[in-house]
This record gives C-alpha cells, sequence and structure tokens, in this order.
C-alpha cells in the first residue's frame, strides 16, 4: 500500500498539541471551574468511580478519527502487476498415410491405430493451435480443415481408416493437399507432419514437386517413415482367412529426407509406439507457440476503509459521550 499525497500525513503531527492540552487540562482539574465538595469517593473508600474511568474514552476516539480521517485525505492505494497474455497459435496439418501396409503389426494395435491413438494426444496437447487431418493412399483428400474445435478433430481422427480409397502410397498428393489446405492461411507458423511408412507409387504430383511448393508458401514439413528393421507381420487375405505373414518393409527415407530439407522440416524414423510418441513430443517442443506479454498494474483505492473506520469512532464517541457516560452514577 502506499499514498499518493504521503505530505498530507504531516497533519498527524495535529495530534499532538490536541492531546497535550487535553492532558493539561485535566491536570488542572478538566473542565468545572467550580469545585463544590463531594463525600462520593469517601462513601466509594476512596476509588474512582466507572464514570470516571470511562470519561477520556470519547476523547480518545476523537483523536482516533482524526488520524483516520488524515490518512484518508492522503489517498492510500495497493497495486497489483497482472499479465496480458496473447498467444498466437500454429496452424498443423497431420497427413497420414492409409494404405492397406499400415495394418502391419509391428506397432500396436497396428501402425494405423497406434498412430491415430498418439496423434490424438498431439491435438489434445496442442489447445491454442488449429489443426486440420488430410489421409491419402493410392489418392489424398481432406479428412478435416484446420479448425481449432479439438472435439470434432478427435472424432474425425477416429474414424480414420484404410480402404476407403483406392490402395497405393501417393506422398506426392498427399503433400500437395495438406499444402492446399495451408497455403491460405494468416498465420505466421504452418506445418505439415507426414507420416507414411511406404514408397511413393501412385499420383500425379510428384513429391520433391510438392515439397517445393511447399516451400514456396514457407509452409515447413516434418516427416515421418512408420515400420520396423527387416520384415514385420502383416495380415493377408487367403481361401483359409484372414492369415499374418512376414513381409520386408520399405521406406523411402533418402524422398522424406530430402522433403523435409527442402521445407526446413526435420526426417524421423519410427519403429514402435514408444519411438512415435517420442517424435510426437520433440515435435511440439519444437513448434513452439508465439506468445506476447504485456505487463500493467491495477490500482485499488483504500481510503473508504479508512473513513468508514473514521465514521465508526465519531459515531462510538457520540455513544459513550450521551449513553453510556450519561447513564452511570
Amino acid at each position: 500500500m502506499f499514498f499518493d499525497y504521503p505530505n498530507l500525513l504531516y497533519l498527524e503531527f495535529i495530534l499532538i498539541p490536541l492531546i497535550a492540552w487535553y492532558v493539561f487540562r485535566e491536570i488542572r482539574g478538566g473542565s468545572p471551574s467550580l469545585t463544590v465538595s463531594d463525600a462520593d469517593q469517601w462513601v466509594a473508600g476512596g476509588k474512582s468511580s466507572l464514570k470516571s474511568s470511562l470519561r477520556h474514552i470519547p476523547f480518545i476516539l476523537r483523536m482516533t478519527a482524526l488520524a483516520l480521517i488524515i490518512l484518508a485525505i492522503a489517498r492510500p492505494r495497493s497495486s497489483q502487476d497482472f499479465e496480458k497474455v496473447d498467444t498466437e497459435g500454429i496452424d498443423i496439418v497431420l497427413d497420414m498415410d492409409v494404405s492397406t501396409s499400415m495394418l502391419a503389426r509391428d506397432f500396436k494395435p497396428d501402425r494405423i491405430g497406434a498412430a491415430k491413438d498418439i496423434a490424438i494426444e498431439f491435438i489434445a496437447s496442442r489447445p491454442t493451435d488449429r489443426i486440420g487431418i488430410v489421409v491419402f493412399a493410392g489418392e489424398s483428400y481432406t479428412q478435416c480443415p484446420v479448425t481449432t474445435d479439438r472435439v470434432t478433430l478427435i472424432n474425425m481422427m477416429k474414424e480414420v481408416q484404410t480402404g476407403l480409397i483406392d490402395d497405393g502410397t501417393a506422398i506426392g498428393n498427399g503433400l500437395a493437399t495438406a499444402v492446399a489446405r495451408l497455403k491460405d492461411s494468416d498465420a505466421k507458423s504452418r506445418v505439415v507432419i507426414l507420416l507414411t511408412d511406404g514408397v511413393n507409387n501412385r499420383g500425379e504430383i510428384a513429391p520433391l514437386m510438392a515439397a517445393e511448393i511447399a516451400k514456396t508458401y514457407g509452409i515447413r514439413v516434418y516427416t515421418i517413415g512408420v515400420g520396423a528393421q527387416g520384415t514385420d507381420p502383416y495380415p493377408v487375405m487367403t481361401p483359409w482367412g484372414v492369415q499374418v505373414q512376414n513381409m520386408e518393409v520399405e521406406i523411402d527415407e533418402p524422398l522424406l529426407k530430402k522433403i523435409a530439407e527442402t521445407t526446413g522440416g526435420k526426417y524421423f524414423r519410427a519403429t514402435d509406439n514408444t519411438k512415435l510418441m517420442e517424435i510426437y513430443g520433440e515435435i511440439n517442443k519444437m513448434e513452439k507457440n508465439r506468445t506476447t506479454v504485456d505487463s500493467f498494474p491495477v490500482y485499488s483505492e483504500r481510503f473508504m476503509l479508512f473513513a468508514l473506520l473514521a465514521l465508526a469512532a465519531l459515531l462510538l464517541e457520540l455513544f459513550f459521550k450521551f449513553v453510556v457516560i450519561k447513564k452511570l452514577p
């Protein structure tokens, strides 16, 4: 707490001569000008009456009220610093491969299931960003445009599955669709997270051409190759039903590295659920939200408290002077 007019506090020194005058007057015998003999003190055994003891309280209350009034007119105030934080989000498109090879079971429960679960956690961890979903196999389409609606995003991610479009791996088409969702964005930072487990074998747009387009629009691409080393268990339909067979893992890592390098992103290799989760965590750290913090003081007036206390002291003075002391013998 501080006072806007601290020099007015010197008025408190007025109390000193007022108190001195009151004490001097009491020593001389108080206010009566004529002294009359009285036997009350002998009847009371020489002790002061209660009335005599309480007669100083009104003066004490009056001096207290005056001191509080001086404090009030000096304008006591308190201040507290507040921070206003403006957060600037990032526009992100999760570009996910949904070809049938994503059913391989080197991840739990499978590649596409693990990718969806971890992507949902990533979405939940970035509440200020606009995020969209693009899926691709032999073709590509937008599963969900960029939005801040987390409930819709998560529900749309849960609906992602293989078999809805022609099979294949059109990495270039998938990236081009993701870029199309971000090219008109006015966000300061725009990011595509491209996840695939295969080699580009379909589509009209070459992956590196799509990467150059992304670079032109200032869109950064993080690429993730999904799949364990060597061979992985993969469900295959046979005349005797679905059987699991070990198949060779084919990921075009040089291509994914080149896409990331061209756009200023980074390439990652995920070989299991834990590694994929770590990759999303690393991207989460690299793509920090921009925040602007403005600090400003907020003042609160405190004079009313002193004014009310002064009023209470004056009312108590009147109560003691005209009610309590008057009724005492």
